[in-house]
């Protein structure tokens, strides 16, 4: 009698600790996915507008010095610039090839490329990351999801055209930390042994590929992978952590490895010494306080950006949404699971740290003005971004035990701040759009007398700056900057050109 009534008892808990499986179809459920689906045409047609507006871009800055290189000395030209003069990133050139090798046309296409590859990443993560825990969520919000973050880490900054639209900054502070996320999808997808030893060879070649692409992401991924690493300690013992740290003990050594060969480069240390940034130098107690006030000046930019709310409203929205994620799943195991806000808190505490470091190793090419430039940000923006989209997550799971009508004001609400979200991203880059399209009216007409004049055999010839959003040109700060004049000379073929007021 009394083992019956243990059992029953039993029973019974184990019945209120696992909660009732939900309905995975329904009115409430299609009109989930409705609503998902039309909210995520908001973030969707403002990429789709970015995208088109990238027809406008025209080069500038670093791509006067690398397009002559990969005209003339090809793949390998390009390569050597990087690793034995310039700072060591194989990677960075490799990219740099991808899109100059097609000259103007491919910095014109690059937004388009690179746009929908980041995008398509984003997405398959956060489906993927659903998966694996076990959850299922209504029709288009994984892509709502993917679509709000990329439009919040491509145009929230402020400079959107320097993070998004320049292809040299680009590659190295926006497409690297996708990159870098994008490893993570196999080892999200795997579920047989094949699958984790491939999920573990793209980790190690990935890690190679970021540490010879960008300093900082990989900064940002050491400090991650180091997080991920510790918090483990805290969990209970499973396959899946197990599994979890040994990936990211192989991602630690390619990004490791990386690292080791950009530092090593003859490019890197050309680098260094033109910016006296040795070890004491940068690491010294002058330079880290300084480092930190230009770290908190970013923060307070960061931070008073109201439309990050979206990451947090979409983060709601997705966890109000989101069915499933009891016993049985593959989410992984232990005390972890329990404690969310340990999680978020060793989040954000890396985020300050990875942050930080990177405007430390910054700091010896930008100086002061490290604290303005912001197309170095998104290295670590993109963590702030997703983390916003956890917090927004884990309240709206909190809220799914209240009652419907707070879930939908809740929602209703949510879905209005994703909305005005857009609408605050939408404003100034169509501001961007009339500014570029007047760059590239004056850019193509000049482009066109410097390439007729040095068909007629001119060697020397004038040049009017021509700079939108704050990029670099020959002949700026009112005459007094020359670089890249020589590279624009190059460009056309010139022995050298001429600061002039007035466009051809």
């Amino acid at each position: 009698m009394t083992t019956d009534t243990s059992k029953s008892a039993g029973t019974q808990a184990e019945s209120e600790e696992s909660p009732r499986p939900e309905p995975r179809s329904g009115p409430g459920r299609r009109w989930a996915a409705i609503g998902a689906s039309g909210l995520a045409l908001l973030p969707l047609a403002l990429l789709g507008a970015a995208f088109w507006i990238g027809r406008l871009v025209r080069p500038g800055g670093d791509d006067w010095c690398f397009l002559p290189v990969v005209r003339d000395g090809g793949a390998s030209g390009m390569i050597g610039k990087f690793f034995l003069h310039d700072n060591g990133r194989i990677a960075n050139a490799l990219l740099v090839i991808g899109y100059g090798s097609f000259g103007v046309p491919g910095h014109q296409w690059f937004a388009l490329v690179s746009g929908v590859l980041m995008l398509g990443i984003l997405w398959a993560l956060i489906a993927c990351a659903l998966k694996r825990a076990g959850l299922t969520a209504p029709r288009g919000l994984a892509l709502l999801v993917g679509a709000t973050t990329a439009a919040l880490f491509f145009f929230a900054t402020p400079n959107p055209y320097k993070a998004f639209y320049w292809p040299a900054s680009s590659v190295s502070h926006t497409v690297a930390p996708v990159l870098a996320c994008a490893a993570v999808i196999p080892l999200l997808r795997a579920r047989t042994r094949r699958g984790r030893d491939f999920a573990l060879g793209v980790a190690y070649l990935a890690g190679i590929f970021i540490g010879t692409l960008s300093e900082e992401t990989a900064i940002v991924v050491f400090v991650v992978l180091a997080a991920v690493l510790l918090m483990s300690r805290w969990a209970l013992p499973g396959a899946g952590w197990t599994r979890t740290r040994v990936w990211c003990v192989v991602a630690f050594a390619g990004v490791a490895v990386g690292t080791v060969i950009l530092y090593l480069s003859p490019g890197a240390r050309t680098r260094r010494g033109r910016f006296g940034a040795d070890s004491a130098s940068m690491f010294g107690p002058e330079a880290l306080t300084t480092a930190l006030r230009a770290f908190g000046h970013v923060l307070g930019t960061i931070f008073t950006t109201w439309q990050y709310l979206g990451a947090v409203a979409v983060g709601v929205l997705l966890g109000l949404l989101v069915r499933g994620g009891g016993r049985g799943t593959d989410a992984p195991e232990g005390s972890l699971c329990r404690r969310p806000l340990l999680v978020v808190l060793v989040g954000f505490l890396a985020f300050l740290v990875s942050g930080y470091l990177c405007v430390v190793v910054a700091y010896p090419a930008f100086g002061a003005s490290v604290a303005n430039a912001s197309r170095i940000w998104g290295d670590f923006l993109l963590l702030y971004v997703l983390l916003l989209v956890g917090v927004g997550a884990l309240a709206g799971r909190a809220l799914r035990a209240r009652r419907w009508g707070i879930r939908a004001a809740t929602a209703a609400v949510a879905g209005v701040v994703c909305a005005a979200t857009c609408v605050g991203l939408a404003v100034p880059l169509l501001r961007l759009e009339r500014q570029m399209e007047v760059r590239a009216q004056r850019w193509d007409r000049q482009d066109r007398s410097l390439r007729n004049g040095a068909a007629r055999g001119a060697k020397v010839l004038p040049y009017t700056p021509v700079s939108v959003s704050g990029m670099l040109e020959p002949f700026g700060n009112h005459g007094r900057r020359a670089w890249p004049a020589q590279c624009v000379a190059q460009y056309y073929h010139l022995k050298k050109i001429t600061h002039s007021t007035r466009l051809p």
